[in-house]
């Protein structure tokens, strides 16, 4: 069993940034896959950006060259660092774990993932 604490989010102007932390109840290089999604009310959850146990990562289009998932594995945390943001950005943002390692190109999918976070709201707006 595998807990998510997540801490994060806020509300900044476009253009601003922002940095979203997971952290997992064990460790990091004991899971699979660790991801980050996000969710708009009456939309389906979207995959932002995930990493693998080896180290690949995947990025949704929407934020390519904005966003950067990274491990800081000191703090055994998961983190979402976003830069540039666009007021579409703004959405419920969750981490999410899959104990399973899965092929990296399902990353994005939000149905290998086992755990979740409570989520945390970003808001983007003037």
């Amino acid at each position: 069993q595998v807990q998510l604490a997540e801490s994060g989010g806020g509300s900044v102007q476009p253009g601003g940034s922002l940095r979203l932390s997971c952290v997992p109840s064990r460790a990091i290089s004991s899971i699979g896959c660790m991801a980050w999604f996000r969710q708009v009310p009456g939309k389906r959850r979207e995959g932002v950006a995930g990493v693998h146990s080896d180290g690949s990562t995947s990025y949704a289009d929407s934020v390519k060259g904005r966003f950067t998932i990274s491990v800081d594995n000191a703090e055994n945390t998961l983190i979402l660092q976003m830069n540039s943001l666009k007021a579409e950005d703004t959405a419920m943002y969750y981490c999410a774990c899959a104990t399973a390692r899965w092929p990296d190109g399902l990353l994005l999918h939000a149905g290998i993932y086992d755990v979740w976070g409570e989520g945390a709201q970003v808001t983007v707006s003037s």
